[in-house]
């Protein structure tokens, strides 16, 4: 569900309303009254939400949820493994569907910009010893914790909370985001801004909205021009004391651990999770789904595929990712079948 600080809600509607909304079909005997109050994601949905399903992913996830409404594929493979409480709501692309569905809740979930008369809004509560620097714009509702320094021309979004003792650079933009304390923000950090997800079809790209979040705890130290996108319906975390270099990306629903290290230009995408202590080299890769255990150490421009699994603990180098002393043995086997002279070949 969408965290009414950031994200204001234009529902509820009927399910009727929504499927005439969207074009599809109401589902045959199902009550097209019935009321929906929110989207949300298959773990987080209730009774009265509507999520959705693309037949990809966990089935258990599936089985699990407790939504009332789901957007499924047209075949009946995943309706096997939905709850008998949730009703299937069939549609012939899923992604396009919700995407719809989701502009219909929360058409101004994707705007960047909005209409402020002061610097600082009224509502915004602003704690002891707070330095605001020249051209800081703090939005309605926000939070800024005692202490806390925010250097010129940035800019703290609606409902945004920051903890005490925080050090933001200038030129820093942060929206639907909850920063922790004693956190560190280096100058022009973007923090909250949508996820890149779209919905693609012979037609073109759909934007998907992103009503998820951002939640850095605290410790957490973010170089400069860092973009940490917020979740498509969940959180994007980055664990407490995890140090961020310049020039990092982290996908929507990323969740890096605690004490991570990621160094310059490394990329986390998408739905990954890292856990405590890794170490991301420079320019490595991250791709989507992949999964990271606890200590492992990425070397520098490794390609972690999607999907993939590494355990923790260990090194790790090479495309795809694989254990360190395995990737130089490849190294070294193919250097000496460059050197190796072709049989019956000069040999001047």
């Amino acid at each position: 569900m969408a965290d009414p600080r950031f994200y204001d809600n234009r529902g509820p509607f009927t399910l009727e309303g929504i499927c005439a909304g969207i074009g599809i079909a109401l589902p045959a005997g199902v009550a097209g009254a019935s009321r929906i109050d929110d989207v949300a994601s298959l773990s987080g949905a209730g009774a009265a939400h509507l999520s959705f399903y693309t037949g990809k992913g966990s089935a258990s996830e599936l089985r699990g949820t407790a939504a009332g409404f789901c957007l499924v594929p047209a075949a009946p493979d995943a309706r096997r493994e939905m709850p008998a409480k949730t009703v299937a709501i069939p549609c012939a692309s899923v992604q396009h569907a919700f995407a719809a569905v989701a502009e219909m809740f929360y058409p101004d979930a994707n705007r960047t910009a909005w209409s402020q008369q002061t610097p600082v809004d009224s509502s915004a509560a602003i704690g002891a010893g707070v330095v605001l620097g020249y051209g800081v714009v703090v939005g309605a509702h926000a939070q800024i914790g005692d202490g806390t320094r925010i250097g010129p021309n940035s800019v703290i979004g609606r409902g945004v909370t920051v903890g005490r003792n925080c050090e933001i650079g200038s030129n820093v933009s942060i929206s639907h985001a909850h920063i922790g304390d004693q956190v560190l923000i280096l100058p022009g950090a973007q923090i909250g801004q949508p996820g890149f997800g779209f919905a693609s079809s012979a037609q073109g790209l759909v934007k998907t909205p992103q009503l998820g979040r951002v939640i850095v705890q605290d410790k957490v130290e973010i170089g400069a021009c860092v973009t940490i996108d917020r979740g498509a319906l969940g959180d994007t975390v980055i664990g407490e004391g995890t140090k961020i270099d310049n020039l990092v990306q982290i996908g929507h629903n990323a969740h890096l651990g605690r004490h991570c290290v990621l160094v310059g230009q490394a990329g986390v995408a998408g739905s990954s999770i890292l856990g405590d202590f890794v170490v991301v080299g420079g320019q490595a890769g991250v791709s989507d789904h992949a999964r990271v255990g606890t200590g492992a150490r990425i070397a520098g421009r490794t390609a972690v595929i999607p999907g993939q699994d590494l355990e923790g603990g260990r090194d790790y180098g090479g495309l795809p990712a694989k254990p360190a002393k395995d990737w130089m043995r490849e190294l070294h086997a193919v250097a000496a079948l460059v050197k190796k002279p072709k049989q019956g070949g000069s040999h001047d």
